[in-house]
This record gives structure tokens, C-alpha cells and sequence, in this order.
């Protein structure tokens, strides 16, 4: 074994050129073992091999910077800098992140875990090194599908016109920017990632000096040689026209090829794209057959390729059937997902409504101002996105939605607490912005059935613009429909009121059980609408208690819990005491639900313990 001598990527320097090909295999084996066992991101490793392994030939990522767009592409980054042993840990509670951390080791120079920025870090860390006089390398490493996302060109565009040297690497794994021609675009690829081509335009172009463009000859050349390529090579003109040095497209499994484009990429001193095309889930018949479905997998079996699933439905299935419902009902409803259609259980949607289903890419922000221009149109748009993600269409659900009060309608998914995935996608901040900005109601279901009806409500009932949010998962124990009133009580008490929104609604009711035990008789109430909150509404139900405890899995800043007690105070119906249940100002790291949840105080046991404390 090759691999288990790999300590860090001093030693995959050391190999000899024929040991490179038996380690990729053995990485690709290394890999599928682990993910199989913990799940994560294997597709796309799979296709990055070859590619992390000539980076590590030729950079020093200690000191080299390497950023990731995204970076679940990281694991075969992180399989070479000293993480092997930990991989059976990948995403586990306390153990190795599935993005870059560096937390983690040296070797990560950035967190990644959103997509499109790395173009932009990248730069900020070359100007960096720019203006301290130092000397080492930048690479963001972007693939394809970030290039749909609007700030990655933002960052190209000021890279190129920077001068700054800077590496892109674009993997390539599935989209071409721009069609290539053929048995040309072939010739001339080979020609121009080999070493004699650069060392011939680099005597040429210091034939006229440090500033050749500034001599009418080369100028001449160099109009005609860029006229011909335009004609001939399409594919390159786009980054080229943005001030880079363009180098490919490579053959991302070609080794040879790869070690020598890069090092004559840091040789070039200027801003430069290498182009390599992968193929992602290189080497595995099932990712390779099915690269989506293994794009971010469960446990499976490696044998097989079949995924460890547990039956039943999670409510992005239930929000996916009951919209598709609705749009047979009604055909101004549609759907748009920024390339998670199958996440947010919109592709039986997209099947069923093809002229309705749109697929905007990794572009929230493009898709929020997309439907605000669908609903002044008298459309009815569902904008269907991860809650993280939604953090970067802020802007224009300000100004392009609420100003203009349109009815669009969001599907805020995985909010909360999302598990694996850890502090890059849990979705803790929605329930606080989108609470605070004018017009909005933020609807919460707790069960399927509230989301069906909510949902609907969304549609037909609701003016104005409203975003219905719910957690990655299946429903817990309570599965009834309470929605139809902003406040509902649950169960009954007199010693102390709970107050809680969502599915926390499970851990609130069994800590009223532990404090039941414990001789205090709990009240919870549960708010199905946390935007907005009047005193009308709330007076009733909670005006002047004598110990008021909130939970939430959100962070403390601007939180129902606060928003709710201020509303209060200015009645002068403020509880006596006040117990804020949440997040705190605590970013929380990969897990399960429930390990966070209790880390966080927010499960029934650290529910009922922080009612015990306030009543001391």
C-alpha cells in the first residue's frame, strides 16, 4: 500500500512518477470504503483525484494557498495531509468536517462550504501577499456548477483585470462554457499544455521587452493569432477576454499532463484559468452510472451501490407532493430551485409541470428576484431553497419582494438544525431576517399535515410575501394539525409557560413530561406563524406570566424569544421572569440533530434544565 505511507504531501512529492497511478487507485478505494460507511460527497471526489494529487506535486499547501468552491471536493486533499486516520469519523459528532477547516490543519487555508467565492478569496489572499512582499502561490480550485453563480464572475472578472498572479482551476465535470471544436480544439489543447509551447512564448514575448503590447508588431500578432483562436477555439475567449492566461482543456486523469500545466501555471506570474475536464465519480461504475445520486450520499453498500435508507417520507417529499397538488389545482403556480430539485423535493414537480419547474442554477439571488418578477406578472412562484442558502438572496427579498409586497412564496428548507453537514448549512439564521423584514409572514410547521395546510395558506389565503419553513427530515411524535390560529396550546400548567415554533415543538412537550415528573406543571404553547407578532395575538395567551421559557433552534440575537418579551414589555405584560432557550451566539459543528440539540441545551433534558435553574 502506498497510501498508508502518505503522512503528508512532502511524501506524495517523494513518489516516484511510477507510483502515482497505483496511489489514485488506492485513493479511490480509500474512498469509497469511508463513505460508504459515513456517507458524504463522493462523486465529486472521485472525479478530483488525479487533480489533488499533481496539485501536491507541485504546490506546498502549508504555504501555497489552496481555496475550495464549495470543497466537497476536499476529501482526497484531506486523505494526503495527514487525516487518514480520522475518515472514519467523516462528519460525525466531534470529528472530521467534510469541508475545509482550518481548524483541522495548516493545509486548509479557507472555510468553504457555499459556493462561487473562491475566485474572490483567492484574490484577497494574492493581494495580500502582494502587499507584505512575500512569496507563495493562490489556486481556487471552482467547478463547474459554482460558475453559475453570479459572484464567481464578480471575482473573475476583478482577478483578471488585477494582474495579480493567481491559478483558477476550473473541474470541469459536466458543463462546457462554450462549445469547442472538435478535432482542432484537440490538436491545439495538446499543443498548448506542453512545455515547448511555453517556453516559445515566453522568448517570444521577451523578445520585445517587459512591455511587448506597447510594440505595433506584436500587437499585430497578437490580433491575428487571437482572431484565429476566437474562430477556431471558442472555448477559451470568455476567461482570455477577462485578462487571463488560458491553459486547456486538460484531461483532468491525465497525470503527466496535469504536473506540467501547473508548473508552468506558477511560472506564468499573472492571473491564469487551467481548464480540466473529470469525470466525477471517476473509477466506481456507480457514481460514474448515477453521479447526482452520488453526488451527496448516505451509507451504502459498495458492492451494490444501493443506499441505506429509512422508509417513509421527510417533509421536503411531503412540501414537493402538496405543491405539484396545488399546481394542478391552479395554473399560476410554479416552482424554482437553485439546482436542488431533487433536495427540496421538487422533481416530481418538474416532471409533472416541465413549463412550471425552473432550475436557476446556484444563483439564490437571481432565483428571488426571478419570482418576484413571475408574481408581479400575476404568478404564483415558490421558490424552494436550503435556509442557508437563502442567506444570499437577502438583498433582493428586500428590495426586488417585500418593498413591492409580491406574492412570492418561499419553501425555506432545512431550517435548523441540519446535522452532517455541520456550521456551512445549518439553517439558524431565517427564522431572525426574514422575521425582520416589513410585510412577511414566516409560517412553521411542526408536522406533514401543518405543512400541507400551511402551505395551501401560502398559496390562497396570504397576501403579500410568506416563507414556510420546516427541517431536513421526517416528522417526531406530534404529528397533528394545530394551524389554524396564530397560538395554540398544547397542553396545560400553571407553574411554568413553554413557548416554542416547529418541530421543536417535539422536545418542548417531552421536557413538560420530565418537568411533569419533577412536580412543575408546564404549559406549552406552540406559534405557528413567528412573523408577524402582535400583542393582539400574543396578549391572550401570555400577558403577565410569572416564568416564561422560550425555545428555539436559532441563534439569540433578534429571536422570537426576544421580539416576543419586548412586544410584552411594551404593555407593560412583561413576564416576571424570562428564559431564552437557543443558539447563543455558538455556531455548531457536524453531528446528528439530536447530539446537537443536546449539546445546545435545547433538547427535552436541557429544556427542563434550564426551567429547574430559572425557578431557583
Amino acid at each position: 500500500m502506498i497510501l498508508e505511507n502518505i503522512h503528508t504531501p512532502a511524501d506524495v512529492k517523494a513518489l516516484d512518477r511510477e507510483q502515482l497511478e497505483p496511489l489514485c487507485r488506492e485513493l479511490r478505494q480509500f474512498l469509497v470504503e469511508h463513505v460508504s460507511k459515513t456517507g458524504g460527497h463522493l462523486a465529486s471526489n472521485l472525479g478530483a483525484v488525479e487533480l489533488t494529487v499533481a496539485i501536491h506535486r507541485v504546490f506546498d499547501t502549508s504555504k501555497d494557498r489552496l481555496v475550495f468552491d464549495v470543497g466537497h471536493q476536499c476529501y482526497v486533499h484531506k486523505a494526503l495531509t495527514g487525516r487518514q486516520a480520522l475518515f472514519d469519523t467523516l462528519r460525525q459528532f466531534g470529528g472530521l468536517s467534510g469541508f475545509p477547516k482550518p481548524r483541522e490543519s495548516e493545509h486548509d487555508a479557507f472555510i468553504a462550504g457555499h459556493a462561487s467565492n473562491s475566485v474572490s478569496v483567492a484574490l484577497g489572499m494574492a493581494r495580500a501577499r502582494t502587499l507584505q512582499h512575500l512569496d507563495y502561490s493562490v489556486l481556487a480550485l471552482i467547478g463547474d456548477g459554482a460558475l453559475t453563480g453570479g459572484l464567481a464572475y464578480e471575482g473573475l472578472n476583478n482577478a483578471g483585470a488585477s494582474g495579480e498572479p493567481l491559478i483558477v482551476l476550473l473541474n470541469d465535470n459536466g458543463m462546457s462554457i462554450n462549445p469547442n471544436v472538435g478535432a482542432v480544439d484537440s490538436h491545439l489543447s495538446q499543443i498548448r499544455s506542453k512545455p515547448a509551447y511555453y517556453h516559445f512564448k515566453k522568448w517570444y514575448r521577451g523578445l520585445f521587452g517587459q512591455h511587448p503590447m506597447e510594440n505595433p508588431l506584436y500587437r499585430f500578432n497578437h490580433k491575428v493569432k487571437t482572431s484565429l483562436k476566437k474562430a477556431l477555439w471558442p472555448g477559451s475567449t470568455l476567461f482570455e477576454d477577462m485578462g487571463f492566461t488560458y491553459l486547456g482543456p486538460i484531461d483532468g486523469h491525465d497525470l503527466d499532463r496535469l504536473v506540467h500545466v501547473l508548473a508552468w501555471a506558477r511560472e506564468l506570474q499573472c492571473p491564469v484559468v487551467v481548464h480540466v475536464k473529470t469525470v466525477k465519480g471517476r473509477g466506481y461504475s456507480f457514481a460514474e452510472q448515477n453521479p447526482d445520486k452520488f453526488h451527496g450520499v448516505g451509507p451504502f453498500d459498495p458492492e451494490t451501490g444501493l443506499v441505506k435508507k429509512s422508509g417513509g417520507d421527510d417533509f421536503s417529499a411531503v412540501f414537493g407532493k402538496t405543491l405539484a397538488a396545488c399546481a394542478a389545482e391552479d395554473g399560476r403556480v410554479c416552482a424554482i430551485t437553485a439546482a436542488m430539485a431533487d433536495g427540496t423535493g421538487l422533481a416530481p414537480f418538474a416532471k409533472e409541470f416541465p413549463d412550471r419547474f425552473f432550475d436557476v442554477a446556484i444563483a439564490e439571488g437571481h432565483g428571488v428576484a426571478m419570482a418576484a418578477g413571475l408574481a408581479k406578472q400575476g404568478m404564483l412562484p415558490v421558490f424552494a431553497v436550503y435556509s442557508s442558502f437563502l442567506q444570499r438572496g437577502y438583498d433582493m427579498l428586500i428590495h426586488d419582494v417585500a418593498l413591492q409586497r409580491l406574492h412570492v412564496v418561499l419553501g425555506v428548507d432545512r431550517a435548523g438544525l441540519v446535522g452532517a453537514d455541520g456550521e456551512t448549512h445549518h439553517g439558524c439564521f431565517d427564522a431572525l431576517f426574514l422575521s425582520e423584514i416589513p410585510g412577511f409572514t414566516v409560517l412553521c410547521p411542526a408536522s406533514f399535515a401543518e405543512l400541507r395546510r400551511m402551505l395551501r395558506q401560502a398559496l390562497f389565503e396570504i397576501g403579500g410575501p410568506v416563507a414556510v419553513r420546516y427541517p431536513r427530515g421526517g416528522e417526531g411524535d406530534y404529528r397533528e394539525d394545530r394551524s389554524g390560529a396564530p397560538v395554540v396550546r398544547l397542553r396545560e400548567g400553571e407553574d411554568v409557560t413553554l413557548l416554542t415554533y416547529g418541530v421543536l415543538v417535539n422536545q418542548a412537550l417531552a421536557a413538560a413530561d420530565l418537568l411533569e415528573r419533577q412536580g412543575v406543571r408546564t404549559e406549552v404553547l406552540k406559534l405557528n406563524q413567528i412573523s408577524p407578532l402582535e400583542y393582539e395575538t400574543l396578549a391572550p395567551w401570555l400577558a403577565g406570566k410569572k416564568l416564561l421559557a422560550v425555545a428555539e433552534d436559532a441563534f439569540g440575537a433578534g429571536c422570537v424569544g426576544q421580539r416576543t418579551a419586548a412586544i410584552l414589555a411594551q404593555h407593560g405584560q412583561a413576564p416576571e421572569k424570562l428564559v431564552l432557550i437557543n443558539l447563543g451566539k455558538t455556531f455548531l459543528p457536524e453531528g446528528t440533530v439530536p447530539q446537537l440539540e443536546h449539546q445546545a441545551g435545547i433538547d427535552a433534558a436541557g429544556i427542563a434544565r434550564a426551567v429547574q435553574e430559572a425557578r431557583t
